[in-house]
């Protein structure tokens, strides 16, 4: 049996590091914001339907898709937001199921699905259960601005943009704080994936 972990958390909240220490630990993690990345290449599905709905107003010189210019859209207008994410997130489900599905072939114990949206969209469907990273938000938007070079209004638009930590918190099963050191966040998920383990082996007993 694969236990198939959601991994949430809000923008600069630390799911990074945490994949980090998974990839550390030989566990599969499926990306979804790579894939959703890689859908708005060029040659792959979700480019022709985006510049479609969103003008050529957004493309390179070399006609890909300028990531910031349709980022700017997005996280100014909620409207332009959920049209994106209509066209987007359909495409990426068929993705992570289809990863999904082969992981699962090849007899993976955990496979951890990566989705910033999981709650939003419905990847949370596709999981045995969820763990959100959480930090104060004062936290967050420091890390993001640093990390994105962002002013902080435009760090909080982003933040604004997704569900709040305080609502993903009532939705996951397993919250973890990551205020602390990466040590310190990687003993509490080493912990907590040898609980889900025993949670796992348990119920199938």
């Amino acid at each position: 049996m694969t236990i198939v972990i959601g991994l949430t958390g809000g923008i600069a909240s630390g799911k990074s590091t945490a994949d980090a220490f998974f990839h550390k630990k030989k566990i599969p993690v499926i990306d979804s914001d790579r894939i959703a990345h890689e859908l708005l290449n060029i040659d792959h599905a979700g480019y022709k339907v985006v510049v479609t709905e969103f003008g050529c107003n957004i493309l390179n010189s070399d006609k890909s898709i300028n990531r910031a210019k349709l980022g700017q859209i997005v996280f100014s207008d909620k409207q332009q937001l959920e049209k994106l994410n209509a066209i987007t997130h359909p495409l990426i489900l068929k993705e992570i199921q289809a990863k999904i599905t082969r992981y699962k072939k090849l007899g993976e114990l955990i496979v951890v699905l990566d989705a910033p949206l999981l709650f939003e969209s419905k990847a949370r469907n596709l999981c045995d259960c969820s763990i959100l990273i959480a930090l104060p938000e004062s936290e967050q938007i420091k890390r993001l601005m640093v990390r994105d070079n962002l002013t902080e209004k435009d760090a909080i638009a982003r933040i604004n943009s997704q569900m709040s930590l305080a609502q993903k918190a009532k939705l996951a099963d397993y919250v973890i704080l990551n205020t602390s050191t990466i040590k310190v966040l990687e003993t509490k998920l080493d912990k907590l994936i040898s609980k889900i383990i025993k949670e796992s082996e348990y119920g199938m007993s």
